[in-house]
């Protein structure tokens, strides 16, 4: 055999193997990406929320168990959030966490801050999701006196995009179509009787992220809360961000995959 027929032989070899391997590798989400086909085609990039927009009702049961101080635990936290977000979205997309790297993306971030709005508005039903509306703020007046309605919905933090230009920019710099807001986060006790009581009940306690996912248009495509429990007898972050964090994360990516599955033809 000559050396160009080598050559060829090791050449088809190495193609051979190549393409098995990538072959491999595609079929890993196979059913997932049978069921929405368009997923794999997005970059989404994973905001934090801001680090005043954190409530929570058991940090002193953390800091006695852990010694953690307030902005240690709020940090935590707010690393765990986009971390557990990151581990599971990562399976199906590109991903870009702006808390991978502070120094680089300080910027950006307090850009982002600075362009948003916030405001509460009622938790939409994710069986037939359809954005919030604005709700009218004016109150009604009858026979001269101001009438304030009660309103007993539920709800939560939606973050508004007021600068028209700053999804399109981070669009542009870091290839990223699909934006998830991380908008606030609270850690609830459960049980209690006042704040005297606050992390000593025997039930679970919650967390609750809200939430809001845009698309490189500025098109709000999911938002909403997304919750779940867990005992009032753990207190260390880790623990609490390493099982019950990645529950809620499995939560908003099953939303988002929904929000970007192509519609159905009849």
């Amino acid at each position: 055999m000559n050396k160009i027929s080598i050559r060829n032989l090791f050449l088809l070899l190495f193609l051979f193997l190549t393409f098995d391997f990538f072959s491999q590798h595609t079929t890993i989400n196979q059913k997932t990406i049978e069921k929405y086909p368009a997923l794999g085609k997005h970059k989404i990039m994973l905001i934090p929320f801001e680090p005043h927009l954190y409530n929570s009702e058991i940090d002193f049961y953390i800091n006695k168990e852990t010694k953690l101080n307030a902005k240690q635990i709020k940090f935590a936290f707010r690393d765990g959030v986009n971390e557990a977000l990151y581990k599971a979205l990562k399976l199906q997309y590109g991903v870009v966490d702006l808390m991978d790297d502070t120094v680089k993306t300080k910027k950006d971030l307090e850009s982002i801050y600075q362009n948003l709005g916030y405001e509460y508005q009622k938790i939409p039903d994710q069986t037939n999701y359809t954005p919030p509306k604005k709700e009218k703020d004016d109150p009604k007046i009858e026979k001269g006196q101001i009438v304030v309605e009660t309103n007993a919905d539920a709800r939560f933090m939606n973050a508004k995009v007021k600068n028209a230009t700053l999804v399109p920019y981070l669009y542009g710099k870091y290839k990223s179509d699909i934006f998830i807001f991380i908008n606030q986060l609270d850690i609830k006790a459960s049980g209690s009787n006042g704040p005297a009581e606050l992390g000593t009940s025997t039930g679970n306690r919650k967390i609750v992220v809200h939430y809001t996912v845009y698309t490189f248009d500025a098109k709000e495509i999911n938002s909403g809360i997304a919750e779940e429990q867990f005992p009032s007898t753990i207190n260390n972050p880790t623990k609490i961000v390493g099982t019950y964090f990645s529950k809620i994360a499995q939560t908003i990516t099953q939303r988002i995959n929904l929000a970007l599955a192509p519609p159905k033809t009849k």
